[in-house]
């Protein structure tokens, strides 16, 4: 006996507000079983009615091949498209060896104050330095994305960008002074994706002067360090270390931001 779906003369109870809602009330005969009552009430309703989408279906057993089934459309809350953000400044650590200055030095009596050219922590054989507390601005960035657009090549993007520095302008830093940390995604059931874009920033710097070298420039992230060597300081009549060269060096790889989906 085939499974029939009739729709009943009660049906189409209707709510008109800003949240509408229509119920469409069926009557199913000629199974007994549940799953059989589902997939046809699914297939005979439609998947709109008046604009609103099918958000449920119900039923419940009237007769030993007999159901009652209500299918309900109502709208949708509305997607959250806006984007939240949160920021943080705060400390990072970096090792340095050269001071911006020093401003002061003191010796035993009848001796003369060695000139090691602001190098931090100068022994005979090394420049020790010392860890110092930098600041560092970080930021994450939330979107709610289309899963059309969450694909597995863009994740794998995302994967790839990690770890890397913005080769154009981007949120008005310049090229190389943002990098991307990573990204959290998560989506429930059919729905869109949440995902969260973490980046920190570090400064373009030009013109640096250490010790007697002048015009340095170095990128937000690169990392920047010197080679010492020994002079004889006649002065102090004595050997001393000062920096000889300064050695600025590409850690982090270029990459397209423009690939991350979220603007410029």
């Amino acid at each position: 006996m085939p499974v029939t779906v009739l729709e009943k003369w009660d049906s189409r109870d209707t709510t008109l507000a800003e949240s509408s809602a229509v119920e469409l009330r069926f009557l199913v005969t000629g199974t007994d079983n549940d799953a059989e009552v589902a997939a046809q009430v699914l297939l005979d309703s439609p998947a709109f009615y008046n604009g609103l989408p099918r958000e449920s279906v119900t039923f419940a057993r009237i007769g030993e091949k007999e159901w009652e089934a209500t299918v309900r459309y109502a709208t949708q809350p509305a997607t959250d498209t806006e984007p939240s953000f949160t920021f943080e400044t705060g400390g990072g650590t970096a090792h340095i060896t050269q001071a911006i200055g020093t401003s002061g030095v003191y010796v035993a009596p009848g001796q003369t104050a060695p000139d090691f050219k602001n190098a931090i922590g100068v022994s005979r054989d090394s420049v020790d330095g010392v860890d110092i507390v930098v600041p560092t601005y970080k930021w994450t960035e939330t979107f709610r994305l289309p899963a059309a657009i969450v694909t597995s090549s863009y994740k794998a993007s995302l994967f790839n960008l990690t770890g890397r520095v913005n080769q154009l302008a981007f949120r008005g830093f310049q090229p190389e002074e943002v990098l991307f940390e990573g990204a959290r995604g998560s989506r429930r059931g059919a729905g869109d994706w949440e995902i969260s874009f973490a980046f920190a920033a570090s400064p373009n710097v030009t013109g640096l002067s250490i010790g007697s070298i002048t015009g340095i420039n170095k990128k937000g992230w690169e990392y920047l360090w010197c080679r010492y060597a020994d002079f004889e300081d006649e002065a102090a009549q004595m050997l001393v270390k000062r920096p000889v060269a300064v050695i600025v060096n590409r850690v982090y790889p270029s990459g397209n931001f423009s690939l991350l989906g979220i603007g410029s």
